[in-house]
């Protein structure tokens, strides 16, 4: 049977109700895992037309949690950023995602950004599906076109994000 985006919804709502910490979050992206596998859900949410960068498919009114879909075109190189006081789920679904996952190095003062330096890179591949938690900085780059599901803790259009350079 289908994965619907209400039962998915349902499903990280309650994962987040049981536990609003680490294993909470580790529910949630099991059950990313099983919408990235599910080929009617990314069909339905996600599919290869999609050319809408961000889509916000489902935003929980009481836990604030938000379900996005995401599509880019072309080659990118993201800058160093975190998610500010929240979290952030990627669930790859087409394409390849190069990550790079960074260490703060001097945090931001005196109107200045922080600076980072590299940590490691990985590959998130198509059904992969990585938890970025609070405070966690990291880089996307992708040399094409790429698709995936992002979960975020709250809704990442209305938080700061801590300013970040490289070294």
């Amino acid at each position: 049977m289908p994965y619907s985006l209400a039962e998915f919804a349902a499903d990280c709502r309650a994962a987040l109700e049981n536990d609003a910490g680490p294993a909470g979050r580790e529910a949630v992206r099991q059950h990313v895992m099983r919408a990235l596998k599910d080929e009617s859900f990314v069909a339905e949410h996600i599919p290869p037309y999609a050319d809408v960068e961000r889509k916000i498919l489902y935003e929980d009114p009481e836990l604030g949690f938000c379900i996005c879909a995401h599509a880019h075109q072309g080659a990118k190189q993201g800058k160093p950023h975190d998610h500010g006081p929240t979290w952030a789920i990627y669930g790859q679904v087409a394409g390849e995602t190069e990550m790079t996952d960074w260490n703060l190095v001097t945090p931001p003062q005196n109107g200045q950004p922080g600076k980072v330096k590299l940590g490691r890179s990985y590959k998130l591949a198509p059904g992969d599906a990585h938890i970025y938690d609070v405070g966690a900085i990291h880089a996307p780059m992708r040399d094409g076109a790429t698709r995936l599901i992002r979960i975020e803790g709250k809704n990442t259009e209305h938080v700061t994000r801590t300013p970040l350079e490289a070294e």
